[in-house]
Parts: C-alpha cells; structure tokens; sequence
C-alpha cells in the first residue's frame, strides 16, 4: 500500500479555506457550555455535504452530533469542541478546536477504503463547563471507538502533556435575616459564615499535597448592607494530578465548608455543577506516532521531561483517555505574553499563526491515525480494545468518573 500522507496532505490544503471559515465563523459567535447550536450546525453542514452521515442530538445532548464515513472495522474518533468561555468568547481556542478535528475527519474521509477505517467526528460540547466529553462517554456514544484524538492551541507545543482532574463545588448557605443595625443579633448571617468557608480554605492551602490546588468565586453575597445576609453562595474549582488525590482534597474542603456552618448556625449545602474530570492518560503509542507527524511539520514540541513539568489546566478528554487509548496534545499558537482564558489569547486565534494550526493540527492528527492503521500491531490493538470493552462495560465504566 503507498503511503497516504500524501493525499492526506492534499486533502487538508484543498480544504484549507473551508476549515479556516468555519474556524473564523465559530470564533466570531461564541457559544456558552450545551448552547453551541450555531457552531454545531456550522460543522454538520460542512461534514453532510462531504458525506458524512449525521446523527444530532447523540447523547441527549442536543448540540452534541456524530458524522461517520466508511465501514472499517477500527473506528477512529475525533473530537471537535466550540464551547466558549463567559464574558471572552474564544479565549481558550475551541474554534481551531473544532475546525482542526473536523478537517482530519475530512483528510481520513479520502483513504477510509484504503485503510480500512471507520471516521467518527464527535460533536462534544461543555467542555469549559458540564463535562460533555463525560455524558457521552457515560450513554454510549465512544462504546465502538477504537481510538480518539483532539488537538488543543496553546502557548506551547506539546505531545503528551499531562493535565488535573478536576471537580466543581458550590456552596450555599441559609441563614436567618435582620435589620443589621436595629436588630442584628435575631438574625444568623450567612454571609460570616462564607467568610469563615473561605478563612478556612485560605489557611488549608499551605497545606495542599503537590499539584492540588483550589480556587472560587463568591457568587451570591447578600442584598443590600442594611440586612443580615439570609442567602449566601460561593463556587469552588478544586484540583489535583489524579483523582484519588481529588478525593482527599475534596473531604478536607467539606470540612472547611462546615466550619463556617458551625460557627454562625447557619445551614450549608453543597452539590456539584458537573461531572468529575479525570487526569489526561495519554496513549504512549499514538502520542509518539503524533510527535513524529507534527516535527514532520516542522514544529517542535516540547520534551517529554518539559512535557511533565508544565503547567496544566484541566480537560474532560480526561475521562476518554481512562477508558480508551487517546490523546490530547497541544498546538502552539503566536500569543505572545498571554495564555489561554485571557482575552488576548482570544485574539490570538483568529491570526495567521491561528490559520496554520488549524491545518497542521488536522493534518498531524490524520497522519497518526493513518500510522495506527496500517501498523498490524497497533491495528490489532486498537481494534481488541473495543473488544474488551464491550465484554467488560463495567470496567470500562469505571474510568470516566
């Protein structure tokens, strides 16, 4: 069989200005966590008219979608975020995201015969918040994918950096009102009790396990200074290299939750906004193959040991890379000082450097599938992979957490 980088090659730059307009277009009308409607029927439309086969609403979610070409027995799945950040849009470059997946799906599309594949472009949204990735993992839509990839713009260029796992804890607590002049001591004040919540976290930091950390927002103070605070609320992330440290971190926060509960007498509830995000796991194998492909490009990512000192953020591709071989390597992109979630990097992904990212990133994810297809080892590994998970749900359940 001859190589098929070349006509992956060419099937990126026939397609480059498609996959930059979609890029730009979904930049352009940032969408919040399960209302990416626009962005989602931005990229259906440009798979359906490639001949994909569309399924929307996958899941339960109705801006998550799957589009599939061929009949080959290993199922490669790319994932296409275009969740956007509150109040900064694309701040964290779900755009080349979404345009860099869908384009290696439509680079694959052209040698799915050829290599005997399956191309499985994933629509996940809620990714900055609500664990999409999470929820289809959970309802079935990764059961027969044998591999899945995404690449992530960054500051950096890395291959198989690590990431946090990470959970969402907001905190609410009743109190009782009064006037705060004429009357304070009949009320119970929860807006002293989430003061002392937070004391207690502040003093609990020095004493944090490596790589676990915690940071939040108070978002509901009280209605105006005259009257003793009744309602309060407050949203913590809290975040660690695995989630058995997370764990334990968790327990330590609940006791200072508590302590501001006890100390006014006020009531306390704590829930959870989203799905708990597992640590990235990246598959040694196809984060290699990916490295060869994207130094081929002439970029050069970071080393393996720069890879594991870098600072990370946090990611429900997590969880898929617990349950089936993935990677989720970042892409550099020209930015200058600023880094992701900040307005500036914002900017940055509507550039030329932006532009470029988009189609390398497609083009060195459709080498490293077309490295895992033709290589008999790794084929077979792959495919018996889903095999086992079919056999095993139950262990296979068991990562996404």
């Amino acid at each position: 069989m001859s190589s098929p980088a070349g006509p992956l090659a060419d099937a990126v730059q026939r397609r480059a200005g498609l996959l930059l307009e979609l890029s730009r277009d979904i930049h352009a009308e940032p969408e919040l966590a399960f209302a990416e409607h626009r962005s989602a029927a931005r990229i259906i439309d440009l798979v359906e008219s490639e001949g994909f086969d569309v399924q929307r609403g996958v899941g339960g979610l109705d801006t998550a979608f799957t589009a599939s070409y061929g009949s080959g027995e290993l199922v490669v799945g790319l994932c296409a975020e275009y969740d956007a950040l509150p109040e900064i849009g694309h701040a964290c470059g779900h755009n080349i995201i979404a345009a860099s997946s869908t384009g290696a799906a439509l680079a694959l599309r052209e040698v799915a015969d050829r290599l005997g594949i399956t191309v499985k472009l994933i629509g996940t949204p809620a990714e900055e918040a609500g664990g999409g990735k999470v929820l289809l993992l959970e309802r079935g839509v990764f059961d027969d994918v044998a591999m899945a990839m995404m690449v992530h713009p960054a500051p950096e260029e890395t291959c198989a950096s690590p990431s946090l796992a990470i959970t969402d804890v907001q905190v609410r607590y009743t109190g009782k009102s009064a006037h705060a002049a004429s009357a304070p001591h009949r009320g119970r004040n929860a807006a002293d009790a989430l003061t002392v919540a937070q004391v207690a976290v502040g003093l609990l930091r020095q004493h944090l396990e490596p790589r676990q950390m915690l940071h939040g927002i108070v978002t509901h103070g009280g209605a105006a200074p005259n009257i003793v605070p009744a309602d309060t609320a407050a949203l913590y992330y809290l975040r660690a290299a695995d989630v058995e440290s997370l764990r334990a971190l968790e327990t330590r926060v609940m006791a200072c939750f508590e302590a501001g509960a006890v100390a006014t007498g006020c009531h306390h509830e704590v829930t959870h906004q989203s799905p708990t995000y597992s640590e990235l796991v990246p598959d040694p194998w196809l984060a290699a193959s990916y490295r060869t492909a994207i130094t081929g490009l002439g970029r050069s990512p970071q080393s393996p040991e720069q890879e594991r000192d870098r600072q990370a953020g946090s990611t429900d591709m997590g969880n898929v890379t617990r349950v089936l071989p993935a990677i989720h390597p970042t892409i550099a992109i020209d930015c200058g000082e600023a880094v992701n979630h900040q307005p500036e990097f914002a900017a940055a992904c509507v550039t030329s450097s932006a532009d470029r990212a988009v189609c390398d990133g497609a083009l060195a994810l459709a080498l490293t599938a077309a490295a895992a297809a033709t290589d008999g080892e790794q084929r077979d590994r792959l495919i018996g992979g889903v095999s086992r998970r079919r056999d095993a749900p139950e262990a296979a359940a068991g990562g996404a957490v």
